[in-house]
């Protein structure tokens, strides 16, 4: 690796012809900021941030959900100039520097955005290509050779022509990814890269950052709450709360911190640490869900294939499976939304396809979802969220509704926050009214869409915790969809797994576990820190 990225010194700047890449001297930081401040009207983001980005070399900055992450990245890429302090970037101080002084600097500079920001009309190849076409770097066929050449070494040439709403979003992770390098930056900063990926895509997505940092000599900067990614892939980790860098070094120097607030981001039940807790599975428990040889497909498309799968009532089944397996599509089946090509969907005890479209709608009102975002109305109190279910389907009088809507406040703990509307509510209080939301109309049975994806692992705590209050207090039986192994592993009763249209392994957490598999092992412990911690253990121990 190290020859390669020697070799790839003298790389040009495609945006900026004949711009020496930066050198820099002995240990001088490649970007630095020194006590930043940023405020936004009474807002006061940064508050004295000081970091060191060291060429070559890949930093994660990792922080609660809000505690300035993106503010600190606009920095880096000079979006945003502080309002004191100093930030430097290939040592020279942004501050002093006239706007066509710092667009040159931004151009040293790749992003690779967490909602991929691709042109929904062009190609892949156009997508690529489009930042030398637009700013006269190389002519357009010369621009989209070059793209095709890094599209096809990030394995992607049979992709070429295809437009964005075609690709899953692992593919559009790397057609980003080809976006910032192909004018040869020195730095590209990548916002969450691995936001909303399943456990073996983010191992494919963190290995491809690992490689083309080395092969393309860049140096890389994350933001990410991703602790697998932490350890697998960090050269150095800084720790982002209250305004400040408040611990910054080597993963497992971070993870030795004795610091509360970074124990609390890492330590104890860390996102992606599998902890099993054992469960009888409830096998004796009436079956309120049953899929039996379901198939559905779309010409050439077969998503479902012969997909067996039951819920036992008062449980907690979480439903695992990578990015395009058929997870939406079955619980699509289960809504009645669809009907299976073949085989046999029963929720409550009634054959779906037996039922009529009154029936269903009727079906529907014992389901209640929560969205992987809240989907609160901007205009409505936190009381008229809550209770818009009952009030639209008039399910009973307003006055009951009412009622109803705060006996369930009360519960859950929002009655303080009742005649607040939700953009004056954190997103944890966002994510509890939204439960509410689903579970004002009495619902049989619960389903939650990635309810932790994207946050942070506080966050993600919380919602666990959230969850498994639920199941204990009211009479519910619950499906979370799922990509936190971690959360699953905690909280199941039963966890089923879906590959390719197939449910290859279900059963309870300690089975699932253990499974012999390969196709299950794979993916449950890809994102497992504690595995992280060994192989880079022992990548060091032999001298790597």
């Amino acid at each position: 690796m190290a020859e390669q990225a020697e070799a790839t010194d003298d790389r040009e700047n495609l945006l900026l012809p004949g711009e020496p890449r930066w050198e820099g001297g002995d240990g001088e930081p490649i970007i630095e900021l020194v006590d930043v401040y940023k405020s936004f009207g009474d807002d006061h983001v940064l508050k004295g941030l000081s970091l060191k980005v060291m060429p070559g070399k890949i930093t994660i900055i990792i922080g609660a959900s809000g505690s300035g992450k993106s503010v600190l990245i606009k920095h880096m890429n000079g979006l945003l100039r502080p309002d004191k302090g100093t930030v430097r970037l290939f040592g020279q101080d942004v501050s002093k520097l006239g706007d066509q002084a710092l667009d040159r600097l931004r151009k040293r500079v790749g992003t690779m955005f967490q909602n991929y920001a691709l042109f929904d009309s062009l190609t892949v190849r156009e997508n690529v290509a489009f930042a030398l076409v637009e700013h006269g770097a190389m002519a357009r066929a010369q621009a989209e050779e070059l793209a095709e050449t890094i599209i096809k070494d990030l394995d992607l040439g049979h992709a070429l022509d295809q437009y964005p709403a075609t690709l899953s979003g692992g593919m559009k992770k790397r057609v980003s990814l080809a976006r910032a390098i192909v004018s040869n930056p020195e730095v590209v900063l990548f916002d969450e890269p691995t936001t909303g990926l399943d456990p073996v895509m983010m191992e494919f997505v963190d290995k491809l950052i690992e490689e083309i940092t080395r092969k393309y000599a860049l140096t890389s900067v994350l933001i990410s709450h991703d602790l697998a990614t932490i350890f697998r892939i960090a050269d150095q980790v800084a720790v982002l709360a209250e305004g400040k860098i408040i611990c910054v070094g080597r993963p497992e120097e971070i993870r030795e911190s004795e610091d509360p607030r970074v124990q609390e981001l890492i330590g104890g039940k860390a996102k992606s640490q599998i902890e099993v807790h054992a469960s009888d599975g409830a096998e004796k428990a009436e079956m309120i869900v049953r899929m039996k040889g379901v198939h559905k497909g779309w010409e050439s498309n077969q998503v479902l294939r012969g997909v067996d799968f039951e819920v036992p009532r008062g449980t907690l089944t979480t439903l695992i499976g990578g990015s395009g397996s058929g997870k939406s599509v079955m619980m699509k089946h289960l809504l009645g939304l669809l009907k299976a090509d073949r085989g046999r969907v029963e929720v409550f005890g009634q054959d779906l396809s037996k039922l009529s479209e009154g029936d269903l709608r009727e079906l529907r009102t014992k389901v209640g979802m929560l969205f992987q975002h809240a989907a609160l109305f901007d205009s409505m109190s936190v009381r008229e969220n809550v209770a818009f279910p009952l009030v639209e389907r008039r399910v009973c009088s307003r006055k009951e509704a009412h009622e109803r809507t705060d006996r369930l406040l009360e519960q859950l703990k929002l009655m303080e926050i009742a005649d607040q509307v939700p953009v004056q509510i954190s997103s944890g209080q966002q994510k509890r009214v939204s439960l509410a939301r689903a579970l004002v109309t009495e619902p049989e049975l619960l389903i939650y869409d990635e309810p932790t994806t994207g946050q942070d692992p506080i966050m993600s705590l919380y919602v666990e915790e959230m969850i498994m209050e639920v199941q204990e207090s009211f009479d519910v039986t619950s499906i979370v969809i799922s990509h936190d192994m971690a959360s699953a592993f905690r909280t199941a009763d039963v966890i089923a797994m879906l590959h390719k249209g197939e449910i290859i392994a279900c059963g309870p957490p300690q089975v699932i576990a253990a499974a012999e598999d390969e196709r299950v092992r794979n993916f449950v412990y890809a994102a497992d820190v504690a595995a992280q911690e060994r192989e880079a253990a022992a990548r060091r121990g032999g001298g790597g």
